[in-house]
């Protein structure tokens, strides 16, 4: 049965009850759990399309001629790496990629032979099983919270954020023009702009976002895409404005991670607190070496 059949029987049940029952049904429509599993797995259904929408508006690798640093950070690994988004290609996707010969696991040694090793694969977004971990499992109920991603790039935390919670306001921060025109253009399809809203802005003029966050995401979010001097000074306006006592800041990688290599005096004793994490919840035959990247931290 269509939606077109399926709305106008539905109607006509409604239509066909005693009138002093319809105002119990309406009720019961509203508030029932009945339906929670067909809108838990149309979730997935609908994040899965907006995966497929993004795929027809980018190259394979997901990504563009503007990312000028990232492309020659990618080009320096010592071995050769490639980007392949999380979101847009979960494992299935890719499988029928390299089925394709559109893509390869593997590179040649000696050009020419057989003699083939692994590729490296990076992803400067969360896979849709990485989303839903990082609102079902890391932050707790988020009803009435705002939410700022950092680097928002292709939307996935904002998308999943929308339909895996409660929270009231989610900003995307993203420098890219590019990559903020194609959220807008999903937030527009998907009618999501009721709490979702993409700023094209770098994140060092976002103060009084930071603010009045109660969580705060990192992903991957400077490493590939500024000179160190630059990502040292994004991390001190993160410390100095995300101080909101008892607020949320979820990294990947660690905090430790990303101010190994940076010349910047942050004393994290002194910022936040860690959570521990239970991956184990989430397991299943998902990737726990991606789910052990995520961090969660406490404001002091």
């Amino acid at each position: 049965m269509d939606f077109s059949s399926a709305r106008h029987a539905i109607l006509n049940v409604v239509k066909g009850m005693r009138a002093g029952d319809v105002p119990q049904l309406l009720h019961w429509m509203k508030t029932t759990s009945d339906f929670d599993e067909f809108t838990s797995n149309n979730k997935d259904i609908i994040l899965r399309s907006i995966a497929e929408d993004l795929r027809h508006s980018l190259p394979t690798t997901a990504m563009i001629s503007s990312e000028h640093l990232a492309l020659q950070k990618l080009h320096e690994q010592t071995k050769p790496t490639l980007h392949v988004d999380a979101f847009l290609y979960d494992d299935d996707c890719f499988d029928s990629l390299c089925e394709k010969g559109e893509m390869s696991r593997n590179y040649c040694l000696t050009c020419g032979s057989h003699r083939t090793a692994p590729l490296e694969f990076i992803s400067h977004s969360f896979s849709l099983t990485e989303v839903k971990f990082l609102y079902e499992h890391v932050l707790p109920d988020l009803t009435g919270k705002v939410v700022v991603d950092v680097g928002s790039r292709l939307g996935a935390v904002l998308f999943g954020g929308y339909f895996y919670s409660s929270a009231s306001e989610i900003y995307g921060v993203e420098m890219n023009t590019e990559f903020c025109q194609l959220q807008e253009t999903v937030v527009e399809k998907y009618q999501l702009f009721d709490r979702i809203k993409v700023l094209n802005a770098d994140i060092c003029t976002q103060a009084p976002l930071l603010k009045n966050a109660d969580v705060v995401i990192m992903n991957n979010v400077f490493e590939y895409f500024l000179d160190r001097s630059e990502q040292a000074r994004c991390w001190k306006f993160i410390n100095e404005n995300v101080r909101k006592k008892g607020s949320l800041l979820v990294t990947v990688p660690s905090l430790e991670k990303s101010l190994s290599e940076l010349q910047v005096d942050i004393p994290l004793n002194q910022w936040v607190e860690a959570i521990p994490l239970h991956y184990d919840v989430f397991l299943e035959g998902n990737d726990r070496e991606a789910l052990e990247e995520i961090c969660l931290y406490r404001i002091l």
